[in-house]
Formats: C-alpha cells, structure tokens, sequence
C-alpha cells in the first residue's frame, strides 16, 4: 500500500485559496518550483489535470473541481491536529499516568500529590501501584518513580537520592532475643522477607575492618510487599530488613530499633525512570519536576 502524499494534497488546496503559485510558496515558505513540482507529481500520480495554467491567471480543471472540498478538508484537519496536539503538549492540563513501589507511593507520594493538585487543577493523575517494574513503553507510562539497584537500561534515570536499609525490631523482641552483633548471627532470629528483589534471602553486609559478609535467612514470613509484616513486627515476633523510608518513623518514635550498626547494608537508590525520548508535555515535566524537588527534601533521604 502507497500512502497518499499528503504534503503535495496540502499544497493543492493552499494553491486554491491564494490563486497562485507564487502566492503558495510564499505563504508556505517555500520556493515557487516546489509548489510547481508538488503539484506536477498529484497529476502524474492521478493522470489528470489539475489546473489550467496561462501567463495570467489559475483556473482549476473539472478533476481539480470534483477533490477541490476534499483537499480543502484535508489542510483544515491537518492545521487542526497539529493545533490541538501543540496546545495539549503545552498546556498544563491533560492525564500524566505513573508507576510508583506499593509501600512508598501510599507513605510517601500519596500525602504531597494534594499540593500538585492544587497547584494544576487541570491535570489528572492515573497512578498504578506495583513493587514490580513495569514496561513504560508497552503499558504507556509517562514515568516511574523505582528503588532499586538499577540495571543498565535504554530509559532516561535520574537518581533522586540514596535510600539506606536497617535491620530492625521492637525493643521488646531485643530485650527477649539476643542481640545480634554479627551477621552471621541472624541465623538464630525470626525474619520476615521481602521477596521482590534478587537473592532476597540472602543479606548482604559490609563492614569497614571485617569486609563483606552475607548471611543466608529463612523466613517466618515472605512477601513481595514489606506492609504485610508490620503488624507482626510491631507485636515483637520477629525482625526484617527495611528501607529507611518505611523505618524512619517508627524509630523516631522508639517503636523500632535498627541492629548491626557497624554493618553497612549496600544502598538502593530513588530514581524516576522515563522513556528515552527527552521531548514531553509541560503537565509531565511539571509532575516529574514536583517530586524530584520534594523527595529530595525527605528527611530519610541520603
């Protein structure tokens, strides 16, 4: 299948409204042999004759007469496509659709995106909650917000900051367990593990003097989701590994205490994660730029 030429239809019909070629190429920008040409290539094309040319004046032929409103239409929709989308791509108003981590959209993203509304009423927000990572091209999303170890990727990322991990419990289970001061003594503890990364029963610690050390857990509960394991964390059945930003406040509040100290766990990082093309639309940039400003701002972030 050919397509149709659009661009030479275009012409035709801007040809028709000024009544000259000179007048086309001029208003189009362009030189008077392209009018001429574009519209020599429609009549081969269509084995017809489109205008009467004379020395003094244009006329269009009776072929040209019968796809005169046609064309005509067809520059009308094209300059109307091209109105609607720029005004869209540049307006703040329209649907931005994201991706953000379970635990860290409900604590962390839902309780600012009131002052992104109120400051653009006019944008809609279409968020999708999942740990896992999505495909933002085949599931059309503008961006994602991801905590990871990132892999070598096609996307555009931009690491918002670093997100520390602690191995915490209550004070409560300390007090009736044995402080661990090793990692090799975790072996001996209840744990409750995330599952959505790789290796995730296996700990991995790093300390200034002794190196690297991983520890192998078997779990009194596993999950792709750490919220399910608060309210028996909390009851002091056990321990886990936690991201700072889901920590944070339980410490503050002495409802947890973090262990192993001396022992660095390897960080993860914050990033919003976008396709690669670097043009989007100002309600998108204006979103992306609003949680780039306030999660760099969290007290957990590093």
């Amino acid at each position: 299948m050919r397509l149709p030429d659009f661009e030479a239809w275009a012409i035709f019909a801007k040809v028709i409204e000024t009544g000259s070629f000179a007048a086309t190429a001029q208003a189009l920008h362009l030189s008077q042999p392209t009018i001429s040409k574009a519209i020599s290539r429609l009549e081969a094309s269509m084995n017809t004759t489109l205008f009467h040319r004379t020395s003094r004046k244009l006329e269009l032929t009776e072929s040209g007469r019968a796809v005169q409103h046609q064309a005509q239409q067809l520059l009308a929709n094209g300059i109307h496509l091209e109105t609607q989308l720029r005004e869209d791509v540049n307006q703040y108003q329209g649907t931005v659709r994201f991706s953000i981590p379970i635990s860290f959209g409900l604590q962390h993203i839902s309780p600012i995106l009131s002052e992104f509304c109120q400051h653009y009423p006019n944008i809609e927000l279409d968020i999708h909650l999942a740990d896992e990572q999505v495909d933002l091209i085949r599931e059309r999303f503008d961006f994602a917000l991801r905590i990871a170890q990132l892999d070598d990727s096609s996307f555009r990322a931009k690491r918002l900051c670093d997100v520390g991990l602690m191995v915490v419990g209550t004070p409560e289970y300390f007090a009736q367990h044995a402080i661990p001061q090793h990692p090799r003594d975790l072996q001996h503890h209840e744990a409750f593990i995330y599952t959505n990364t790789k290796q995730s029963h296996s700990w991995r610690f790093i300390h200034p003097l002794e190196g690297e050390f991983t520890q192998l857990m078997s779990a009194k509960i596993k999950a792709n989701n750490s919220d399910v394991f608060l309210p028996a964390l909390l009851a002091g059945q056990g321990i886990t590994r936690l991201p700072e930003f889901m920590a944070h406040d339980y410490l503050k509040r002495g409802e947890l205490v973090s262990v192993l100290n001396d022992w660095q766990i390897p960080f993860i990082s914050l990033y919003l994660i976008s396709p690669p093309n670097p043009l989007r639309p100002k309600r998108v940039q204006a979103l992306m730029d609003f949680l780039s400003q306030k999660l760099k701002g969290m007290a957990w972030a590093r």
